[in-house]
């Protein structure tokens, strides 16, 4: 079941895709505006724990990107060993 932030990313894709009919694009915004604030809601994942495997192949992925700086990757370090 997609988040809150999943719909209201949907309905705003929407609004910025030139394919979509004006009467679509007119329904996503009333929804934006009638359930979602204007679509001011939280990022997806906002609201939910992070996966720590996930969040450590991120920062492992970091250490190996050679267009990475060095700064950033002691950064990725720290906290790879704070983990």
């Amino acid at each position: 079941m997609p988040t809150e932030a999943q719909v209201a990313g949907g309905h705003k894709a929407t609004l910025n895709n030139p394919n979509v009919p004006e009467e679509t694009k007119e329904h996503s915004r009333q929804v934006l505006e009638d359930h979602f604030n204007g679509g001011d809601v939280p990022k997806a994942g906002d609201d939910e724990e992070k996966n720590p495997n996930n969040v450590a192949g991120g920062l492992k992925a970091t250490l190996k990107n050679p267009n990475v700086s060095e700064e950033t990757k002691e950064n990725a370090r720290e906290r790879l060993d704070n983990m």
